[in-house]
Parts: structure tokens; sequence; C-alpha cells
């Protein structure tokens, strides 16, 4: 049985690892840490896992936490896993990280998160559809929600060499902002609303970039996010400008053969109500006829295939697993 450690234990990407890895066959949490929360029962920050868990609160050094576990997940805020990462690294565990500290290069992540990087290594970027590198790493950068819907959705034409510019907006479930309320995030704000944030800005269009990039180094990536009354889920539609015509048939082809083996990714058509609750990223796509414009949308639970699941299925494959053990379930719908 495989020993898991949540560093951060009291947030919503720490509250789902929890949830899912109850119903995980191969692995067992040993581990939750939280420095506010030290002594108390996880049970008592996250009432759904009551008779599910039996576990307090920890704060421990990483060589306490190397006794009790073999992989460590640390799901805390960014900036924070740099100064965590490196010494349970030193006591030999595998580390998947669930903040952005490990998703960039450390020049462009300087860059974006105006942070001075504490801890520059490189780590495997965790989107294992498109790096199946994952299984041999040491310390794996879980994606951040947008970029992996996003991603998913772009990857199989951009690989082809054929796009020339793409064009992402999303909509997103409140739940990507995190437990801390705020004005923006505060109910009668969100409610019957939709908002664009950070129209040009946002600091997940990097992690597209990169990613994108790496597939087909010209092509131009532009992002703008919102936020919809929901809370989980996110709706991306990429709009996607190709350099040579291309039939519908074409493209449901290219989609085929790019995710024919990779089990979490389903060409249907796209909806909250049918990827809530799992790791699956629903994906659909028209070509535009007469134009030089195909039009991908993809949707995942933003909690799951955006943070926990995705980080589970990392998990999975670092250690030999089938990627989809304790996360093959389908969404919660009505």
């Amino acid at each position: 049985m495989l020993r898991v450690g949540i560093i951060g234990g009291t947030g919503y990407t720490g509250g789902e690892l929890l949830r899912l890895l109850t119903m995980h066959p191969m692995a067992e949490v040993t581990v939750v840490t939280s420095r506010g929360q030290k002594g108390k029962p996880v049970d008592s920050v996250h009432p759904g896992l009551k008779n599910l868990i039996d576990l307090t609160f920890e704060d421990v050094d990483p060589a306490e936490i190397a006794k009790k576990c073999d992989v460590a997940f640390t799901a805390v805020p960014h900036g924070a896993a740099m100064t965590i990462v490196p010494g349970l690294l030193k006591e030999g565990l595998r580390v998947i990280d669930l903040s952005a500290d490990y998703r960039l290069p450390v020049a462009k992540f300087e860059e974006v998160y105006k942070k001075k990087h504490a801890d520059p290594r490189e780590a495997v970027y965790g989107l294992p559809e498109l790096h199946p590198e994952v299984k041999d790493a040491t310390l794996v950068g879980n994606p951040g929600c947008y970029p992996t819907g996003a991603n998913l959705a772009c990857a199989p034409l951009v690989a082809k060499g054929i796009v020339s510019r793409i064009v992402v907006d999303s909509k997103s479930g409140i739940s990507g902002a995190g437990q801390d309320p705020t004005a923006t995030t505060h109910f009668p704000f969100v409610t019957q609303n939709v908002r664009p944030y950070n129209m040009t800005t946002h600091r997940h269009a990097s992690e597209i970039a990169q990613e994108q990039q790496r597939l087909s180094p010209g092509v131009k990536v532009h992002f703008t996010p919102h936020v919809v009354p929901s809370t989980r889920g996110i709706l991306s539609t990429a709009h996607l400008f190709v350099d040579e015509p291309i039939t519908q048939a074409e493209v449901q082809a290219i989609y085929e053969e790019f995710y024919q083996d990779k089990p979490f990714v389903r060409l249907q058509t796209p909806s909250f109500a049918n990827i809530r609750g799992s790791n699956f990223c629903d994906i659909a796509f028209e070509a535009e006829q007469g134009s030089d414009r195909v039009v991908v949308v993809s949707a995942i639970d933003n909690m799951v295939k955006g943070a926990s699941g995705q980080a589970i299925q990392n998990m999975n494959l670092m250690y030999g697993f089938d990627e989809r053990t304790g996360l093959w379930t389908s969404g919660l719908f009505p």
C-alpha cells in the first residue's frame, strides 16, 4: 500500500485529494499537515469525510513526514511550496506540487508571479496526456486548472503544425478562486452574473503558451477567463486558426488518433453536468466551413482533472498503477 502525505490539507485541493484518496485501493493517506489546525481531526475541517478518515492535522518536518510516507502532495499557496519541496525531496520522497511553483521555468515564474524563486530546479509538467515522462518523475508540477482544459482542447491540431493562432475563452466555477472569501467571490456578486477578469494578463496564459509552443514553436496564444455562477467546472472555447483548409472529418481523425490511448479524454459534447466530480475532459470541435477557424470546446471539473484528480493520475503513473485507479467514476448528473 502506497503511503501518502498531504502537505496543506485544509483547502479545497487538499480536501479533494482526501476525498478521492479515500476511494483509492492502492494508496492510504498517512499524514495530513496544517499549522493552523494542528491537533484537530481532519473531519472537523472536512465534515464530508466523517467516518472515512481517522487522522488529525499535524505540523511536522520533512524527516518525520518521510518516516510515514512514500509520496507527498503539496497543496499550499503559490510561493510556499518552493520552501517545503526541497526538504521532502532530500528525505527521498517523490513530490507532486499543486501550486504554480514548479510549472514554469524559473525565469518565467519570476516574471509571471512577481516572486523570487527559492528552489530553481526542473520538474515534469504534470499533464500526463502530453507528458508521458511523468512516470519517471521525482518532482511533478501539477498544471493549473485553466491550462489543463485549454491545452487538451488545442494540442491535437497544434501538434500537426497547422495552427497559427489560438484564442481561448474560458468560463470557470467559483471554487477556482479558493476557499478564502473575497468581495468578488461573495454570493450576491457571483450569482446570476458572469464576470471577465485579467482579460489579457491572467498568469495561466503562460502555461498554455508554454505547452502549445512546445508542440508548435510559432503558434500565438491568447487567453481570457471568466467566472460563472457555478461551484465547479471549466468550459473552454478555443478558436484555432489554421494555415490550410481542413474538413470536419479530418479534425475528427486527428483528435481520435491523438487521444486513442488517453482514457480520461472523451470526444463528446462538453457540459459541466457530465464531468462534475470526475477526472474526465470532454472535448467537441467543429471546422467552420469556408473559414480558417476550427472551434474546439472542452469541459473539466477544475477541482478534479484541473487539480487533485490529475495529481492522483500523475501519482498512479509514477508508481506503475493503471492511471484510472481510484479515479474511474462518472460525473455527477443530474
